[in-house]
């Protein structure tokens, strides 16, 4: 039984290693001024997802997030996680006032915004404004 599960892990592994660099690219990562400002000099998609763990609608919405993100179509996005709770500085930068915020950026033009949005058609219409 460890041989098969070793060639599952191996499997596993290899068709992580295979999946195309802009899809690992647009994984979220945590919010960090300097990275996001490159992002936006870069000129390319950005979302911002203001999220804290205790939110309800923040957690329905990060895996709709993570599988729209790792789709071809959105691949190309940077995208930053604020902590609605720890990072006061960045909420207050981009003007979010409430968890469960996307913020969606090309370059540094913002192109839209939603709260508390689940819907995954919503927000991958959401995340086309910026492509």
């Amino acid at each position: 039984m460890s041989f098969d599960r070793r060639a599952l892990l191996t499997l596993a592994a290899a068709l992580l290693l295979l999946r195309p660099t802009a899809a690992r690219a647009a994984a979220m990562q945590p919010f960090d001024a300097a990275a996001f400002q490159a992002a936006q000099a870069a000129g390319g998609p950005v979302l911002v997802h203001v999220t804290a763990p205790w939110c309800g609608t923040c957690r329905a919405q990060k895996p709709v997030v993570a599988e729209l993100l790792a789709a071809p179509e959105f691949g190309g996005f940077a995208a930053f996680e604020v902590d609605y709770d720890r990072q006061e500085d960045a909420r207050k930068a981009l003007g979010v006032d409430r968890q469960s915020t996307m913020v969606v950026f090309k370059g540094k033009a913002e192109t839209a915004r939603a709260i508390g949005q689940v819907d995954p058609a919503a927000i991958a219409d959401l995340l086309r404004t910026a492509l």
